[in-house]
């Protein structure tokens, strides 16, 4: 039957000194759900329940995944050794940032403060998931800018440095095209 497949509220507490605001403890069958698929996980926990217009307001405040859900995850295709490989870097943790301010900068102004950053020590920078390619700096002059920041700064410092670009387009088409660009331009 079809009600083995409902989400299930098993708990709901008033919110201490609100009116009328309350938590609900919902859980969901794991069998809703493609095993590895953290896109399919939030879509159907965060796009359906929060398109639900019978509620008002809602604001999710915990997510507690099973471990047999997470077992069904591959994760990355390498890890933080590849990483250091890649930046030369051993022995210590590794120092990197996300560039503020995330949205509004020009493509020539963003690879300037990822240039500040790398000259100022760091080991990467990395652009905002925010960051694609918006009229006031466009995808493939924010690469151009980032990969000029990157060798200036590791000819001057005499470290590998490294930037991570976010390729995510509207299309697989359009990320293959940023991602094979960037790989050209041998920025990360």
């Amino acid at each position: 039957s079809l009600d083995r497949y409902k989400g299930r509220c098993y708990d709901i507490e008033p919110v201490a000194g609100e009116e009328n605001q309350y938590i609900a403890y919902v859980a969901y069958p794991l069998d809703l759900f493609e095993e590895g698929s953290v896109t399919n996980m939030f879509t159907s926990i965060v796009g359906n329940v929060f398109g639900f217009k019978a509620l008002r307001a809602l604001r999710l405040e915990d997510l507690r995944i099973p471990p047999a859900y997470s077992k069904t995850f591959q994760g990355p295709p390498h890890g933080i050794q590849v990483e250091r490989d890649k930046l030369n870097k051993y022995g210590r943790p590794l120092l990197g940032c996300t560039i503020k301010p995330k949205l509004g900068l020009s493509a020539k102004n963003y690879g300037r403060a990822v240039y500040e950053c790398l000259r100022g020590g760091l080991d990467f920078t990395k652009d905002d998931e925010n960051v694609n390619s918006q009229p006031f700096m466009r995808w493939r002059d924010r690469f151009l800018f980032c990969a000029e920041a990157i060798y200036k700064s590791q000819s001057e410092t005499g470290e590998i440095k490294g930037h991570y670009l976010n390729a995510t387009a509207g299309t697989c088409e359009e990320m293959i095209k940023r991602a094979v660009f960037a790989r050209e331009l041998g920025v990360p």
